[in-house]
């Protein structure tokens, strides 16, 4: 396929890409439908491919940023603050969230099964044989690790410091909203889109984890660099992928509902979902830029680090619940 044949063939679907973020960008989030989720999720994933396919094939620099800016106003039209006062977000956040994660109890265990079997399946796999890793991951990304985790991060604190970590928190924020919306937008292919970016997920990471523990001298730097933001980074893609099976439940279980009233409702639970996972990944973002790879001691990352996860599940597992009081008889 040639460059004038595929933008020719392309060219639609940019053009209903546009239209619909035009609309979305100027409704509420609470207006958006099941229908527009869907849409939006699906022509993202075929831009970004676009993308891809025009960075690949050096199809020129004009067409490629106007790609990159078609991808870059998807992810900012559903990762965007709603437009509601400080005190909703706040609410939202502190109370709703959390509530609404535990009301999907049963579809954040099945995502957490997801990723959490196959990553310990990887680990102790790539514990025992960093060559199966090698096979999995390969030599590229293990060699990767290596250098990253083969030397102290930095010395001290400085301008480098400072400039480096900054462009590194906007690259994490990329990387992980990336890997998080993956999740959530190919439960609209009936979960199973999700199910298998949670599983691939997990064994990757796994991996490249028994890769680093049966290497002796990464480990320390390793562990004490992604302890800390860890606790928000993965549990965020967790309620990502059960935003996924959320969306996907919609469609084969409409229950007593119609099909459309069923993806309507949990479309949007859905996106809340999602929504508060973006936020904890944002945060994530900022730690791993500028906490994990501080020149301080292992030990001092390993206690925040531990305080953090901590401070994750009494997040998720107690916010917004109501106090019950009991007065006493007289």
């Amino acid at each position: 396929m040639n460059r004038e044949r595929f933008i020719k063939q392309r060219r639609s679907d940019w053009q209903t890409y546009e239209t619909l973020l035009s609309r979305l960008k100027t409704s509420w989030f609470s207006k958006w439908s099941s229908r527009d989720i869907a849409d939006l999720s699906r022509l993202y994933r075929s831009i970004c491919y676009d993308l891809s396919l025009v960075q690949s094939r050096e199809w020129g620099q004009r067409l490629e940023q106007y790609l990159n800016d078609l991808v870059a106003q998807g992810h900012n039209c559903l990762y965007r603050s709603p437009p509601q006062s400080p005190d909703l977000v706040w609410n939202f956040l502190a109370r709703g969230f959390p509530r609404l994660l535990r009301k999907r109890i049963g579809s954040f265990l099945l995502a957490l099964g997801l990723f959490l079997i196959p990553f310990l399946a990887g680990t102790i796999a790539g514990a025992m044989r960093p060559d199966l890793a090698e096979l999995v991951v390969g030599r590229e990304s293990l060699d990767q690790v290596r250098e990253a985790y083969g030397k102290s991060f930095y010395e001290g604190f400085d301008t480098e410091f400072a400039g480096q970590r900054t462009s590194m928190a906007g690259f994490y924020v990329f990387n992980n909203v990336g890997i998080a919306f993956k999740a959530y937008s190919l439960g609209s292919f009936l979960g199973i889109g999700t199910a298998f970016i949670l599983l691939s997920n997990g064994i990757t990471i796994g991996m490249i984890t028994g890769y680093v523990i049966s290497e002796p001298d990464l480990t320390n730097n390793f562990f004490s660099f992604v302890i800390t933001h860890g606790a928000f980074e993965l549990t965020a893609i967790v309620i990502s992928g059960a935003g996924g099976l959320v969306l996907g439940q919609g469609m084969l279980f409409p229950g007593n509902m119609s099909r459309g009233a069923s993806l309507r409702h949990h479309g949007q639970e859905s996106l809340q979902l999602a929504l508060g996972a973006g936020v904890m990944l944002g945060i994530a973002a900022l730690i791993e830029g500028f906490f994990s790879p501080m020149p301080i001691h292992p030990m001092i990352k390993y206690v925040v680090g531990s305080t953090m996860w901590i401070l994750v599940i009494l997040y998720l597992s107690l916010a917004g619940r109501e106090v019950v009081t009991t007065e006493e008889s007289p």
